[in-house]
């Protein structure tokens, strides 16, 4: 009797132990051998976004895949999300003894990646930001004040009550806005109807609150900065950049010329040849 009993919490504690680890802000795979660089996706967008660039840079490099939580099917955490998000690389880089870090971020990725390279005493190294902004909401918002934001919103509040039908017409209207690429844009919708709805929400007020520009002034490592050319053309995209970095004491610009917001699924091949590029200059 005693050893059942045993068995029983044995079981218990094992089954618990596993819920609370999937529970955590990020997950990471990795492959390769050689200098560290760090893959963080976009917001609802999987690790393996980043399948086809690792694929090729793991012959050279150790590569740290990022999914976040509550996107790609892994479980989500409590509110606020993206300052645990960010707490968590940053412990990963320690608890890893990493040195010398590059990280390639997307979208909310390339924004992490410049609040990484901000911080003080940073182990990252070198950082290569693909089509994102330090403050998106400065563009997104007019008379932009991130204290206004909040969580209990009307915005959040239809967000949250959208039926299933309702929200899959709204994931297919911005997949078609994020890539030139109809079989990217399916891709795009269905990691979009995949994440977890409150994280989607939610995740995305903390992304809006989050304005980076006086942190700029913090980073003195190379920086490559790509930028999609689609919807709005160069000049606009490169006054946008330009203003939003102005605080930035030197980057590399690179614009991706027939290429919406998922650069690395309009234009494949001249992505994977322009990161390694980047790489292999720094």
């Amino acid at each position: 009797m005693k050893t059942i009993v045993l068995l029983i919490l044995s079981t218990f504690f094992s089954f618990t132990f596993q819920v609370e680890d999937k529970a955590k802000p990020i997950h990471v795979e990795v492959s390769g051998k050689g200098s560290p660089i760090i893959f963080i996706p976009g917001f609802t967008v999987p690790g393996e976004i980043w399948n086809p660039v690792v694929k090729e840079l793991e012959k050279s490099y150790e590569c740290h895949v990022v999914t976040l939580a509550g996107f790609g099917g892994k479980a989500p955490i409590e509110f606020p999300w993206l300052p645990k998000v960010n707490d968590a690389l940053v412990n990963y880089i320690s608890d890893n003894n990493l040195e010398n870090v590059t990280v390639i971020g997307h979208s909310l990725g390339g924004t992490i990646a410049t609040w990484l390279a901000s911080r003080e005493n940073s182990k990252v190294s070198n950082i290569i930001i693909v089509d994102a902004l330090p403050a998106a909401g400065v563009l997104m918002i007019p008379n932009f004040n991130p204290d206004n934001l909040a969580y209990d919103s009307p915005y959040n509040n239809q967000q949250l009550s959208m039926d299933d039908a309702q929200f899959e017409q709204t994931a297919t209207m911005m997949s078609q806005g994020m890539s030139v690429n109809k079989e990217a844009q399916e891709d795009i919708k269905t990691w979009i109807l995949k994440a977890d709805r409150e994280t989607y929400v939610y995740g995305y007020t903390d992304y809006l609150k989050l304005d980076l520009r006086e942190d700029l002034k913090n980073i003195d490592i190379p920086t490559t900065i790509i930028a999609a050319t689609k919807p709005f053309g160069k000049d606009v995209v490169t006054k946008n950049y330009q203003n939003q970095y102005a605080n930035l004491k030197g980057y590399n610009f690179i614009l991706a010329e027939d290429a919406a917001h998922f650069v690395m699924l309009d234009q494949p091949e001249w992505f994977l040849n322009t990161i390694k590029t980047v790489l292999s200059t720094q």
